[in-house]
């Protein structure tokens, strides 16, 4: 069976314009990429965890923020790593600025033999549909057109 993750796309709308969440993975290997570095905050699925419980728990481990409203489903993708991940949005607002992340721990340099402590997300911005397609890892951006359709809006030529 296939690595499963989940996880939760935050939406607002500011005068006008639907904005998204999107969170900006920590560590040395994404320090310096952008476009198509940002990503959903998401995270694995543990054994016997309902996904959407999975979605919100990972949600406030990598925002410091625990998700409070409705969530609208808006189904599964397969990554190109082959893990499958499940996507809920949610109605919201969140301050960047407040950003507090969990962490990890790798060897870095590599072959270092030196540990070093990573935020799972370095940051987080709220991006219009348009800046968020250029910003979001390939394989979630499905999620963004998902997003439009569940609330009913139209998906324009210019998101592709």
């Amino acid at each position: 069976m296939p690595r499963q993750s989940a996880g939760l796309l935050l939406y607002r709308e500011t005068a006008g314009v639907l904005e998204v969440l999107l969170v900006h993975p920590g560590g040395p290997f994404w320090a310096k990429k952008d476009d198509r570095a940002w990503s959903i905050p998401k995270g694995e699925i543990d054994e016997n965890e309902d996904p959407r419980a999975a979605a919100l728990r990972e949600f406030t481990e990598e925002t410091g923020c625990v998700p409070t409203g409705e969530t609208i489903a808006l189904g599964s993708a397969r990554q190109s790593s082959g893990k499958i991940v499940h996507i809920w949005a949610m109605r919201g607002d969140f301050d960047p600025a407040t950003l507090i992340s969990n962490s990890f721990q790798c060897e870095w340099p590599p072959k270092s033999g030196r540990w070093q402590q990573f935020p799972e997300a370095d940051r987080a911005a709220w991006y219009s549909i348009s800046e968020a397609r250029r910003k979001i890892l390939k394989g979630q951006a499905v999620f963004l057109v998902k997003l439009r359709e569940a609330l009913g809006i139209e998906t324009s030529r210019e998101l592709f």
